[in-house]
């Protein structure tokens, strides 16, 4: 599991390198509306997506990919099956997986099915406050997507999730909260542009993955998580001012990452 040091900004730089040394092949089983942009997302940052979504394929491929996305968006019949088979071949071929639990707690099919999956010890859950006050069984506030509570108002439920399942919560938000049984760090990277483009934050779900394929520990793939796509999403915005270029510069701004940008505008605390 690595060092009980908090990370810092070079073990950013380390997991990017090693994410575009390794290309890891991250398993996608993710929302309808976002497939397509979280693609890119990865492919921006050096990984490689797959979205490979029949239950009888997506229990084989789990066990072959090197990561796995559990994301809930839009959730339906076929997918619920798809994750229930998925989850179990990855953790049976030690493949990290990250739980994304989106608009769980108003929605009572997701919030159901978000706690069957809790029971699995999700590597990651990766959420923001509503979504990840709901999944520790408390009222957070959200309305579908959005959350009703800002990140600090999660730290203790993300604690006990992070206890729950021995692994991380990477709560988003306008300060993005890194949390583990022992540990937690704060990343202030990102820009208001960020929650103006569908598909970002799970996207972040997926470069999760992607980083907790490569990462020393899964508090580690967080905070390296949450500086590349807030920093990307800092440098897009000085590019595009509005949503549309923005989404664009966005998987540019991902594609021109490297050491000194991370060394020189990266913020944990």
């Amino acid at each position: 599991m690595g060092s009980s040091a908090a990370p810092d900004l070079s073990t950013v730089v380390a997991i990017l390198e090693r994410v575009r040394a390794r290309h890891p092949l991250v398993h996608c089983l993710t929302n309808h509306v976002v497939k397509g942009f979280t693609a890119n997302v990865l492919l921006a940052l050096g990984a490689a997506p797959a979205m490979v979504e029949h239950a009888d394929e997506a229990e084989q491929f789990a066990g072959i990919a090197d990561a796995l996305l559990v994301n809930v968006g839009t959730l339906d019949e076929p997918q619920i099956a798809a994750m229930r088979r998925a989850v179990p071949a990855a953790r049976a071929a030690k493949r990290p997986w990250v739980l994304d639990p989106v608009a769980v707690g108003p929605l009572a099919v997701r919030t159901r099915f978000a706690a069957e999956l809790l029971v699995l010890s999700p590597t990651v859950i990766r959420g923001n406050a509503s979504e990840v006050m709901a999944l520790a069984g408390l009222a957070g506030g959200g309305r579908g997507v959005d959350s009703g509570a800002e990140s600090t108002a999660a730290r203790a439920a993300a604690r006990t999730l992070a206890q729950q399942t021995g692994g991380a919560v990477l709560v988003t938000g306008q300060v993005d909260y890194a949390i583990d049984a022992t540990r937690e760090v704060a990343i202030s990277n990102g820009h208001p542009l960020m929650t103006r483009v569908t598909g970002v934050g799970c996207a972040m779900g997926a470069i999760n993955a992607a980083c907790a394929a490569v990462a020393d520990s899964p508090l580690d793939a967080c905070v390296a998580t949450a500086v590349l796509l807030g920093l990307a999403g800092e440098r897009a915005a000085a590019a595009a001012a509005r949503p549309g270029s923005f989404a664009v510069a966005l998987l540019d701004a991902l594609d021109a990452l490297d050491a000194d940008a991370i060394r020189a505008h990266g913020r944990i605390a």
